[in-house]
């Protein structure tokens, strides 16, 4: 390699450089926020929980009951099965304002709702 297509390869790895650190702020402002979410009697509590819009999301699910649950949601795109008395994380991608229906796969009568603003 002569000197200056050394150069160039510096210039164009110091650019690359520079890139990411301008990137690497806007991904810290997506970190994702935090949202428990416990399952006690067949029942969600809180059964209404809120998020802010276009913000990453991770629920933390903790069943307390001995019986297994399906935290499922058709609107949020996402089931996992919690263990009885275990606990469970659903990554959830970025949402616009609007209301999502969650739900027990294993028990109709327990349903919750997220609201994002």
């Amino acid at each position: 390699m002569s000197l200056p297509r050394a150069s160039t390869a510096i210039a164009l790895l110091a650019g690359a450089f520079a890139a990411m650190l301008v990137l690497l702020p806007a991904a810290q402002a997506q970190q994702a926020k935090d949202i428990a979410i416990t399952y006690k009697g067949k029942q969600f509590q809180p059964a209404q929980v809120s998020a802010p819009a276009n913000t990453p999301l991770r629920l933390h699910v903790k069943n307390l009951d001995a019986q297994p649950m399906e935290f499922e949601s058709t609107s949020l795109r996402v089931e996992k099965v919690v263990t009885g008395n275990g606990e469970g994380t659903i990554n959830v991608r970025p949402l616009a304002p609007g209301n999502y229906e969650f739900f027990d796969d294993f028990n109709d009568t327990s349903r919750g709702t997220l609201t994002v603003q």
